[in-house]
């Protein structure tokens, strides 16, 4: 899982950071609302955990503004504040689910699960030319066969996928797949890009994903249109 922490309380950021990495998740951290939509605009995480009450902007206009915009991504709201009048105003802006402060960190990696199964649950296949491929299983299918991609190739091709034939920046794909920050070289999309090309090839006449020099990458299909099954 890919996960946005936004916490404006160092101690408890860092805590709950390390507690989810452990748990394998990549995770980029954010001390206030402006760099939380910062990083939330970038896209590509599977769930955010926001605090309610941060500097420069808070959790719940964020929310609301994400929402608004048509975003979808599962919201694990954190607060201090356990009414009920609090707790519907979360879920009201759009939160997934909420958890009070202070709280278990295992709670909350097993709430983020949670979510990310809902959500995953609900996802749907990608269709584009004439390969089809599942984020959920990571199988890639088409005219000459069919394949398992490894993680990274899958995220790698699920986000081409959904970008609509446009061209997807190098730093978009870097921060998609290693995190905002993480210092990833380009050799490693440039390694990655060259593994999903070659698996695109074992099972399609059509589609190619295609290098545009100084910019990134993005994929073609002979003309065929693409569709969201």
């Amino acid at each position: 899982m890919r996960i946005l922490l936004a916490e404006d309380d160092k101690a408890l950021r860092r805590a709950t950071a390390a507690a989810l990495r452990a748990e394998s998740c990549l995770v980029d951290e954010a001390e206030n609302g402006e760099d939380a939509a910062y990083y939330w605009g970038e896209g590509g995480y599977d769930a955010v955990v926001l605090d309610r009450m941060m500097p420069a902007l808070d959790g719940l206009t964020l929310l609301r503004r994400m929402r608004a915009a048509g975003d979808s991504t599962p919201v694990l709201l954190l607060t201090a504040l356990d009414g009920i009048g609090d707790r519907v105003d979360g879920l009201d802006a759009g939160a997934d689910d909420y958890l009070a402060k202070p709280f278990d960190v295992r709670e909350l990696c097993a709430r983020l699960r949670a979510l990310c199964r809902r959500a995953a649950g609900g996802s749907t296949a990608l269709a584009f030319g004439d390969v089809r491929f599942s984020p959920a299983s990571l199988e890639l299918a088409g005219p000459l066969g069919k394949c398992t991609l490894a993680r990274k190739e899958g995220e790698l091709l699920e986000y081409l996928l959904r970008q609509n034939r446009c061209t997807a920046s190098r730093h978009a794909l870097l921060a998609r797949l290693w995190g905002a920050g993480s210092g990833a070289a380009d050799a490693n999309l440039d390694s990655y890009a060259y593994y999903v090309r070659r698996r695109l090839a074992a099972v399609s006449r059509q589609v190619k994903l295609r290098t545009v020099r100084g910019v990134g990458y993005c994929l073609t299909a002979d003309g065929a249109p693409e569709e969201h099954l």
